[in-house]
């Protein structure tokens, strides 16, 4: 099941954007322009999260967060309040996080994912799919659908082909990677990240000269380069 994002912004810019990069990480997006807006549709169908503006044109953002609070929904605040003194603030009425305006889009993903997870509110076991069902990927029985051809994975190059695709914008290093597949405590030499990668586009068919899937980010890491099926 896709969680459900609202979005309460009152700048139609920085709203695309944002809505942007959250469809494209798999989530479906609720915008409102108003605080009051909101409160609606909070009432009517609570979402998994809330990113909220705290400078709207009607309602205080803090007044909805405390509303918010109240009914136990996740709350990530996005401003341009800057200080020391309002990020305490923001996190004294109970905000899961907290991002200041100019911000990175992706940030803004990775932030959504990491509150989702600790919240509970992601579901366990996900089917992803992408560049119209070319790639299947189903956590839930650990398959891999290439092409319509059932791909055989190791556990390990399960777990990162996994961890990248969840992620689509996200660059991992190969120290992430690591963690994410092997566990805190492996100890071996992170290069054999590339070891695995090589092998997974081997058993993808994704030509390393030009992947489709497993992108190089030189002198970083890798991130996933496929298109989301919506």
């Amino acid at each position: 099941m896709t969680a459900t994002i609202l979005l309460v912004e009152d700048d139609a810019r920085i709203a695309e954007v944002a809505i942007a990069y959250l469809e494209r990480a798999g989530f479906k997006v609720m915008h409102t322009f108003t605080g009051r807006e909101a409160i609606t549709f909070i009432s009517a169908a609570p979402p998994a999260l809330v990113v909220l503006d705290l400078m709207l044109p009607d309602l205080s953002g803090e007044a909805i967060c405390r509303e918010l609070k109240e009914q136990d929904v996740p709350v990530i605040i996005l401003t341009a309040k800057a200080s020391e003194e309002e990020r305490l603030a923001g996190f004294a009425l109970g905000a899961d996080d907290y991002i200041v305006k100019p911000f990175s889009p992706r940030e803004l993903v990775a932030r959504v994912q990491a509150v989702l997870k600790r919240s509970g509110n992601i579901e366990n076991g996900m089917r992803l799919s992408f560049n119209g069902e070319q790639l299947v990927i189903d956590d839930r029985s650990h398959t891999v659908v290439c092409r319509g051809t059932d791909i055989r994975l190791t556990a390990i190059e399960f777990k990162i082909l996994f961890t990248l695709a969840t992620t689509p914008l996200k660059t991992f290093t190969r120290d992430e990677l690591v963690v994410k597949a092997m566990g805190c405590h492996f100890d071996g030499y992170d290069r054999n990240i590339d070891s695995h990668i090589k092998n997974i586009r081997h058993k993808l068919g994704d030509n390393p000269k030009a992947p489709t899937y497993l992108i190089t980010v030189y002198g970083l890491g890798y991130r996933f380069g496929g298109v989301r099926d919506v």
